[in-house]
């Protein structure tokens, strides 16, 4: 059954300054909606449950969409294991009381694609969650993630709260991280060739062999999607969010250079990590609901550049980042 959410309904975006919520706020806006409930980190500590239940008491929102938390790629995730489990605990698990606590209409919870095994069967259904051990380059994160799915998944069964959760793949577009140390592969890749280009430097260094796959997707798609399983999915299981394809990191690194420094000369450093050797989503559960993404990967990354490129200055200023910032 379609929900018919009022436009000038009370919605709290938590990470509202971050790749995904900025794009849900621009989702939003687009549709009309008018009374968005937006408070940065500064103004509220998501990880103090006193403090988040006072501002959902203060607030009351109807609807909730929780995607703050402590975000990065593989080197990032592999150096501050601790903050990356703790500050994502701690975001779950005060956002998804207070919503219960304060009588949330409906909550989106996002997660991770990361939650799923190393040797998970390709493509990764929703049921391929916890049959096996964990990449061990976000392990934390991954839990962290695990258990918001199962905190909304708890106080669905115990108190009858309609919280979902959705697993986007590997992301990607306006307002990412750019940081090289903490970025994931897409956004690093594309600061890399333009900085290139700008020192005349013919070689660019990718990191891993190239040979892994990797789904990416466009963050304007998540946001659309996000909108609208709020508006059309009620059920416990989590669900895959991604496009169903996926492709060689060699592939959209050449797919890069065609976009954003033609002359450049990738050079694989052989000596860092790939991860996983492929982590592609299986999207049947998603396509069954409704929803198919739209942008094309090549369109995607055009925009993206222009975006990083039209935006340097600020992209490189934000350093690590989170979501709920």
């Amino acid at each position: 059954m379609t929900e018919d959410i009022p436009l000038d309904a009370r919605i709290f975006v938590a990470g509202h300054r971050g790749l995904v919520g900025s794009s849900i706020v621009r989702r939003l806006e687009k549709e009309g909606f008018t009374n968005l409930q937006l408070v940065t980190r500064d103004q509220l500590d998501l990880r103090d449950q006193a403090a988040v239940n006072y501002w959902f008491k203060a607030n009351r929102p109807e609807y909730v969409f929780l995607v703050a938390g402590t975000v990065g790629g593989i080197l990032d995730n592999s150096t501050y294991p601790a903050e990356y489990i703790y500050d994502n605990l701690m975001i779950h698990a005060t956002v998804v009381h207070a919503s219960y606590c304060f009588e949330v209409k409906k909550l989106l919870y996002l997660g991770s694609s990361c939650i799923y095994p190393r040797e998970a069967t390709q493509p990764m259904t929703e049921d391929e969650l916890l049959s096996g051990l964990l990449e061990p380059t976000n392990e934390a994160y991954a839990i962290a993630k695990i258990s918001g799915i199962k905190l909304c998944a708890a106080y669905r069964s115990q108190h009858g709260c309609d919280f979902i959760s959705a697993m986007p793949t590997n992301l990607y577009g306006p307002g990412d991280n750019f940081d090289l140390m903490s970025s994931h592969v897409l956004p690093a890749l594309i600061r890399k060739f333009h900085e290139a280009k700008l020192k005349g430097e013919s070689d660019v260094v990718v990191w891993g062999t190239g040979k892994v796959s990797r789904e990416f997707m466009h963050v304007d798609d998540l946001s659309d999607c996000c909108l609208f399983l709020m508006r059309n999915y009620s059920d416990t299981p989590h669900i895959n969010v991604g496009t169903g394809e996926d492709i060689t990191i060699r592939e959209v690194a050449e797919m890069v250079r065609d976009v954003a420094y033609p002359d450049g000369h990738i050079v694989f450093d052989s000596s860092k990590p790939d991860g996983m050797a492929r982590k592609l989503l299986d999207v049947q559960r998603l396509h069954d609901v409704g929803w198919r993404h739209r942008i094309d990967l090549r369109k995607g990354l055009e925009d993206s550049y222009t975006w990083f490129v039209e935006h340097y200055d600020e992209a490189i200023a934000r350093g690590r980042t989170r979501n709920d910032s």
